[in-house]
């Protein structure tokens, strides 16, 4: 099939013979350019049959081979969570008072990098889909950049702020000198962290999702391996305590980062980044911006929701707060298959709404639901056959597992409504349109819920809390219709 272009070719500034070259060959079968909004220039070099996987595989094993390898990775976190606690557990009570203190800090910092990263992924995907190269190297080029910024900056401030943050939650004056020395050297890799997440997010936007997976598997195991040797200071280490964990963090990140760049180096991505690509382009940071803000925000909403929470339910009873922390443990791992899924699809949709295969759109979205919805469902099943044996995995006490089995029952019942709205935060972000993602995010962590629990808990108490999260759920779906009909037509 012969490649006809939209342009003239006298718009493409190329030397007449290479014009000529290339309107006389055959070329793969790129049909119309559509204008996407974000990428508006045709690129002319050819592609090849690798860079256009996103849209001419089967939609199902596509987003499944996608997403494989992101459940793998956030299990593989979550492993990590749980054995650096530990460790750090054993040195005192204090000391993990100090972690459990800085964390809600650390997770912001995270949360921006993650957020930002995700608006990177989002503008490769679509341009690359739209088949300009140029432009998804100059989106990567500038996150990167960006993201360097922000780790300088995140450095600077989360240092500043720990003594006077860790002030407003204790006065013990040995919690305190414990947070501040952990954090500091935590955060003295702030920069490594949010350029080993951009660089996450630069292969994920290429498809790449085994890289990030191996990539996430050398820092977060390194870490596991470091922390004891670090921290209790085993053979030819020196013991150094709280600071052992916060280094072997970062140490982690190290090693995580040095394989990306080796892996970028030795096998070159469909993106370059390059000193070229940085002279400024205002509606480029605009576009990584508007994705990476509300991505961020998205992100630190569930931590709002807890506290907010928690002190709702504190005045009924501190067994309540329990089971709502116990009740988000398990949610981590209830809803990290779907997450994995959503994780995936954003590149192929992305790419796909880039190159205008809008019907294929539309059948990744459905697609997606589908596999998000039978996970959901499963877990439904499991949290209502057997609620007793999941809270009693965090808890002895009877009358806790009791009120537990109570508030996992009714929360459930939401799970799989919950799917439409997940899935369709990951599409829009995925899109581009990372403000209908947040106003998704907001009606599901904060709009809703929160008036809801607030309102219901004076009837009914804490089960009136419980009931809240089924209702957000439902009500944030209908708004995820309206939203996704609209934006991709669903």
């Amino acid at each position: 099939m012969w490649t006809f272009l939209v342009r003239p070719f006298f718009a493409t500034q190329l030397p007449i013979a290479v014009v000529v070259r290339r309107f006389f060959m055959p070329a793969p079968p790129i049909q119309i350019f559509k204008n996407t909004g974000t990428c508006r220039y045709f690129y002319l070099k050819g592609v090849s049959m690798n860079d256009t996987f996103m849209k001419e595989k089967p939609v199902f094993p596509l987003i499944l081979s996608m997403a494989l390898p992101m459940v793998i990775s956030m299990l593989v976190n979550s492993l990590y969570n749980i054995v650096d606690s530990f460790f750090v557990a054993q040195i005192s009570e204090n000391a993990m008072t100090a972690l459990s203190l800085v964390f809600p800090v650390q997770n912001f910092a995270n949360a921006i990098a993650i957020g930002f990263g995700i608006g990177i992924s989002s503008q490769i995907a679509i341009c690359l889909g739209a088949g300009n190269r140029e432009t998804a190297s100059k989106a990567a080029t500038h996150g990167l950049m960006f993201s360097a910024l922000h780790g300088v900056i995140l450095m600077i401030g989360c240092i500043l702020i720990m003594p006077g943050f860790l002030s407003l939650f204790t006065s013990d004056a040995d919690v305190t000198d414990l947070g501040i020395r952990y954090s500091t050297i935590v955060f003295l890799f702030a920069v490594i962290n949010t350029i080993n997440l951009a660089y996450e997010k630069i292969f994920q936007g290429v498809g790449k999702m085994k890289v990030t997976m191996i990539g996430l598997m050398i820092g977060c195991v390194s870490n596991i391996i470091l922390d004891p040797l670090l921290i209790f200071g085993l053979g030819p280490f020196p013991a150094l305590g709280i600071e052992g964990a916060a280094l072997a963090t970062g140490l982690g990140q190290v090693f995580n980062l040095v394989f990306y760049l080796i892996v970028y180096k030795i096998k070159p991505l469909q993106v370059q980044l390059s000193r070229s690509h940085l002279h400024p382009d205002m509606a480029l940071a605009a576009r990584l911006y508007s994705v990476g803000i509300p991505g961020a925000l998205n992100l630190a909403l569930p931590s709002v929701l807890v506290s907010a929470l928690n002190g709702l339910l504190a005045a009924y009873s501190q067994s309540y707060v329990v089971i709502l922390g116990i009740y988000y443990k398990l949610q981590t791992f209830l809803y990290l298959p779907a997450s994995g899924i959503v994780q995936g699809m954003r590149p192929v949709i992305g790419y796909n709404y880039g190159a205008g295969e809008h019907k294929r759109v539309k059948k990744i979205y459905f697609v997606t639901l589908g596999m998000s919805g039978v996970i959901m469902l499963i877990g439904t099943i499991i949290c209502l056959t057997i609620p007793g044996q999941l809270i009693g995995m965090f808890t002895t006490n009877p009358q806790t597992i009791a009120a537990g089995k109570t508030a996992l029952r009714i929360i459930c019942a939401g799970f799989l409504i919950s799917s439409v709205s997940v899935t369709a935060c990951g599409a829009l972000e995925g899109l581009g349109r990372g403000t209908a993602s947040l106003i998704v995010s907001l009606c599901r962590y904060l709009v809703i819920i929160l008036p809801a629990a607030f309102v219901l808990s004076h009837f009914f108490g804490a089960v009136g809390v419980w009931n809240a999260f089924w209702i957000a759920e439902a009500l944030t779906a209908g708004v995820s219709l309206l939203i996704s009909k609209r934006v991709i037509g669903v």
